[in-house]
């Protein structure tokens, strides 16, 4: 903690009440986007004083805490107290604190301030939050307890947010507790793994009789502790734990869509991807060497790569638009578009989950679906988010609430030479404009492998290889994000 002693406890408020002057020598200033602090006494970090100790004299210094970065104030016998986060290393943040003496005459205007400056900080975001922490102490490397206590409890702590914490026991786990949770004691479920903890809760969600309700009172968030964190990497922008827990802590309410995925008689949600083809393949089928960690991928798809790699199916779509140009103006009114507000108003008691428009996998394809040749498919993905792994912006024209799939299809008698260029062109963000990229926007699909074994992912979880049907509910999951309406990736290139 920065402890800050003063001599001349003094304080009054300046500047339309957005400046709080400390003494005779320290102001800090409410601005558009930072706290700017102005400190004539200049203490670097080395010098502060603390404990009692007389700081040496230097010059001014002027720093600014960034309003986003600030957790919680109070104003107490021990003085004025700021909490916030700030840099630790490369890719972290940690909590500090900033204390400033208050005379008793001046607390109540310092009170008002602090109020002012809580607003400023939280915005939309509500304070306080109720979070139900789920812990996969099984996935990834196995480290998730120990990275949610190092990394994101402080974090927690500092806002004072109320905190559940469980540790997940076998696989399925999160779905029974999530289809038991009381849907009003709680703001957010967050899933400190990879993406398998949140497609078993949003599955949970779904059980419930009330299930309209639950996906929409409660939010989903992620602390990424897994090898696949692509809700975090889409919603908080990093893979850190401490700087997803500050964006949990910040983050807004946003509806999201998610997938009814039918196969046979079963019927399951999915928030983030289908694949089926060489992605698919690299991914799953490379299972025993998850010893080589990131790298079992790229490795399983050069493997693939090299035996030219077909996979042929019968797939038929629901294309809303399949003209990139067009895409590309859905995006850009999309972005410019004003954010949802999500609401529960219109649900009706006990409400389930929503019909299925399309029917399932068992009934017949409609006749105003578009069939797509399958008979060399290479990769089939579809997408619900624009990121799929770490530098992986694999749908960039994904956005959260426009009720329409993203799927990219490529030829398997491309050439080794472009499908190898296509894994440096996903990261450069060109990717999307290579002509031997396939790129739709669907409502719904149906995939049905022609070949008797092989792998078939749904948000990186295995399912039956047999055939499945897909079809997007507009806005029907609710999640936390950093900007409560896009996700944290650049659009496709104009």
């Amino acid at each position: 903690m920065a402890c800050t002693n003063q001599s001349d406890s003094h304080l009054r408020l300046l500047g339309h009440d957005s400046t709080l002057m400390v003494g005779q020598s320290v102001s800090l200033t409410l601005g558009g986007d930072s706290l700017l602090i102005v400190d004539e006494r200049a203490m670097r970090r080395s010098d502060r004083a603390c404990c009692g100790l007389v700081p040496k004299p230097t010059n001014k210094v002027t720093h600014s805490i960034a309003l986003y970065n600030v957790l919680d104030t109070s104003v107490s016998s021990a003085g004025l107290t700021i909490i916030y986060a700030e840099a630790a290393g490369k890719h972290d943040i940690s909590v500090t604190a900033l204390q400033y003496p208050v005379s008793e005459e001046e607390k109540k205007n310092v009170e008002t301030w602090t109020q002012k400056l809580l607003t400023l900080a939280y915005g939309d975001a509500k304070r306080y939050k109720r979070l139900k922490i789920l812990i996969n102490p099984f996935g990834g490397k196995g480290t998730a307890a120990k990275l949610y206590r190092t990394y994101a409890e402080p974090v927690f702590a500092a806002a004072h947010c109320e905190i559940d914490v469980q540790e997940t026991t076998h696989g399925g786990n999160a779905t029974e507790i999530a289809e038991q949770i009381d849907v009003n004691a709680y703001d957010a479920i967050v899933c400190c793994s990879g993406d398998g903890l949140p497609y078993e809760v949003f599955n949970g969600l779904a059980k419930k009789p009330n299930a309209r309700e639950a996906l929409a009172k409660l939010a989903v968030a992620m602390l990424p502790c897994g090898s696949g964190n692509a809700m975090a990497w889409n919603l908080c922008g990093t893979g850190s734990v401490s700087v997803a827990a500050l964006t949990i802590v910040k983050g807004v309410r946003m509806p999201m869509d998610l997938m009814s995925v039918t196969q046979g008689t079963t019927r399951t949600l999915s928030f983030l991807s289908q694949s089926f083809g060489i992605i698919a393949d690299s991914d799953l089928g490379t299972e025993n060497i998850r010893w080589m960690g990131a790298h079992r991928f790229t490795y399983g798809f050069l493997m693939r790569l090299l035996h030219r790699a077909i996979y042929p199916c019968d797939l038929a779509i629901k294309v809303i638009m399949d003209d990139k140009t067009s895409i590309k103006n859905h995006y850009n009114t999309y972005v410019n578009s004003i954010p949802p507000v999500p609401s529960t108003e219109d649900i009706k008691e006990n409400e389930g989950l929503p019909p299925l428009t399309y029917g399932t996998v068992l009934d017949d394809v409609p006749k105003d679906w578009q069939v797509v040749p399958g008979d060399t498919m290479g990769n089939f993905f579809a997408g619900n988010m624009a990121i799929v792994s770490k530098d992986t912006n694999f749908f960039p024209a994904a956005v959260p609430n426009d009720g329409l799939i993203d799927i990219v299809t490529v030829d398997g008698t491309t050439s080794r030479s472009k499908i190898l260029g296509m894994m440096t062109e996903v990261p450069e963000g060109t990717f999307f404009d290579m002509p031997e990229v396939d790129i739709r926007k669907a409502v719904a699909f149906r995939l049905t492998p022609r070949e008797k074994e092989g792998y078939i992912s749904i948000d990186g979880e295995k399912v039956p290889f047999e055939a499945f049907q897909v079809e997007i509910h507009k806005g029907l999951g609710t999640v936390l994000s950093k900007s409560g309406h896009l996700y944290e990736a650049p659009g496709p290139k104009p």
